[in-house]
Formats: structure tokens, C-alpha cells, sequence
């Protein structure tokens, strides 16, 4: 699912779309934890093959003696330690799509290889004799700069030419930072209300001001840290450089102070974005209401605590209270 309302956002899922009706190789690249197995999954389900496996192959993070074997398979006795066949990730995929990711850290004699199962699409299990037909998707993605790597000579320019057939490149977070608080929105959509984090005007600010090194990863994990912190409070800018370590101050959970609870009728941001007409002024008024009797209900009917509660000024909030008839308590 790609996330974000942003032209970057929006150019990629045109993309997927046009790539979707192709069988045609893609190479996806992009910064570490930008999202280009999201990508690849959004073109597999948009595609003809939606309903064939998806089979996602991590390339840098197998070891080299053993990359063969996942890929290809291999047959009973073909090395110490294979005690039985095994299909590999292509057999694995057969019908479908299957996804190499990191393909820029293969080591060069397993390029040789792939790229002979890519032009004949028969795959060779290790130690056998005879080759398996297959029929894969193949979608490739990478941090690296590949025409760098092919000028280094770490790097096969035919097999880049025939990954590469439909190349994407996937943007950082910071150039789309506009696509935030709907990404934090969509990271929390498994907890319940009471076991959310909420985050203020300012605490959004901030989040969208940072330069996200490790990009929607990074976020997510940001997201994750709050919720199990902060969890049910209003956390703002402090709370924020504290989860993202740029804060020298560490405080305590406790110290927190309770989060106003969402009224029943808010809608997610993702659900009313894309409607029209909205009477703002409506929403507005209805949710400040709900706020101001929220916090009422906390303090017990005392404006004084309430008004803390809310960061107004005790007069501010009687004005409020008798914009909307109601009752002022001491």
C-alpha cells in the first residue's frame, strides 16, 4: 500500500499502475528504508499475477557459499548439509513475482548465472542435471548507484540492461516530508484509540523538519517507540527530539499528561482528504466542543484545571464555555 497524498506519492502509484500491466523486469531503487519492497508489493497485486506468490529474496543477506542454493535449489546430497531436495526462490515463485532485493550486493559470478536463468528461464537446481521451466516476474531493487557499480567493474551492464527494463526510483522521506502524519496515521491503525500516541500541531512540525537518514523505516520505528512511551498521551516538539534522540532531556512517561481522547465521529485524515465539500469551520467547532467537554469531564468541572489541561488561558476558556452554553464551574 503506498501511503501519501504528495505529487511524489502520487506520480508513484501512476507508475505502478502502467508497470502493473507489464511482465517486463523492473529495478526499483532508492535509499535504504524508503519502501521499495512496499513498491514491489503494490505492483505484484496490481498485476495479473496478483493471485501467484510473492517471493522476496533478501541478496546482501545471504551468505555467499549459500546464495546458489536459495535461488536455484538444489538436489539431495549435492553439498554437506543437503540431506533432502529443496526448490529454490525461482521454483518458490513460479507463476508469480519474484522480488531480489539488494541485487547490487551479489556477488559477480552468481550475476553470470542469473542472468542465464533470466534469458532462458530454466533454472538449474545444484546438483542436478536436468533444468526446471519457470515462469517469474522478476522485480530488483537497490540502494546503490548500479551505473557506478558497472563502472567499477562490481556490477554486470547486461544483466543491469535486463533488470532494468523498467527502472523507478523511489524518493526519500525527507522529499516528500508532507506525507507524514499520514504515514504515522496508517502505522497506527492496528492499536486501539487508548493505545495511541497523539501528536500535536508542533510534534508534527518537528517530524516533518527532520531529514529521516533511515527514511519510512525510520519513521515506523519512531512511530513504534512512541506508542510504547508515550502510549495514550499528547506528546509535542520536546517529546519528539526525545524520540528521535536529539533531545538531551530523557522524561519519565509518567510525567505525561493524559491525551484528550478523539471524539467518536473524527475521521481519519486519509478518509476526508479526498472529500468535497468539507465545512471546516463545522469540523472545527465540533471537535474544539468535544475537547472542552473532554476536559471539563477530566477536571471534575474545575475551569482552572481544565484550561491546564487544554493550554489556555482560564478567561480564554470561559469564552469559549459560554460560546457554547456551557456550564462554568469554579
Amino acid at each position: 500500500m503506498i501511503v501519501g497524498q504528495s505529487h511524489a506519492m502520487a506520480n508513484l502509484r501512476q507508475m505502478v499502475r502502467r508497470v502493473a500491466a507489464s511482465n517486463a523486469s523492473v529495478m526499483i531503487t532508492g535509499p535504504s528504508g524508503a519502501g521499495k519492497e512496499v513498491l514491489a508489493r503494490a505492483i505484484h497485486e496490481e498485476s495479473s499475477r496478483a493471485g501467484k506468490p510473492f517471493v522476496a529474496i533478501n541478496c546482501g543477506a545471504i551468505p555467499p557459499e549459500l546464495i546458489e542454493s536459495e535461488l536455484f535449489g538444489h538436489e539431495r546430497g549435492a553439498f554437506t548439509g543437503a540431506h533432502s531436495r529443496r526448490i529454490g526462490r525461482f521454483e518458490e515463485a513460479d507463476g508469480g513475482t519474484l522480488f531480489l532485493d539488494e541485487i547490487g550486493d551479489m556477488r559477480f559470478d552468481m550475476q553470470v548465472k542469473l542472468l542465464r536463468v533470466l534469458e532462458d528461464r530454466l533454472v538449474t537446481r545444484v546438483g542436478a542435471s536436468g533444468a526446471v521451466k519457470v515462469d517469474v516476474r522478476i522485480i530488483s531493487a537497490t540502494h546503490q548507484d548500479i551505473r557506478a557499480a558497472v563502472a567499477e567493474n562490481r556490477f554486470r551492464q547486461d544483466l543491469q540492461f535486463r533488470l532494468g527494463v523498467l527502472p523507478i526510483q523511489v524518493p526519500a522521506l525527507a522529499a516528500h516530508a508532507e506525507d507524514v502524519p499520514l504515514l504515522v496515521e496508517h502505522f497506527q491503525r492496528p492499536l486501539d484509540a487508548d493505545q495511541r500516541v497523539h501528536f500535536s500541531r508542533a510534534a508534527f512540525d518537528r517530524l516533518e523538519q527532520y531529514d529521516w537518514p533511515g527514511n519510512v523505516r525510520e519513521l515506523r520505528n519512531v512511530v513504534e517507540r512512541a506508542n510504547v512511551l508515550f502510549g495514550g498521551t499528547m506528546i509535542g516538539r520536546h517529546e519528539v527530539d526525545e524520540l528521535l534522540g536529539l533531545s538531551d532531556v530523557q522524561l519519565a512517561p509518567s510525567v505525561r499528561e493524559p491525551a484528550l481522547p478523539c471524539p467518536a465521529n473524527d475521521e481519519p485524515l486519509a478518509q476526508w482528504t479526498e472529500r468535497t465539500p468539507i465545512n471546516l469551520k463545522e469540523m472545527l467547532e465540533t471537535l474544539e466542543l468535544d475537547r472542552i467537554q473532554t476536559a471539563l469531564d477530566m477536571a471534575d468541572g474545575v475551569v482552572t484545571e481544565a484550561a491546564r489541561l487544554l493550554t489556555l488561558k482560564r478567561t480564554t476558556l470561559i469564552e469559549k464555555m459560554r460560546k457554547y452554553s456551557l456550564e462554568r464551574g469554579a
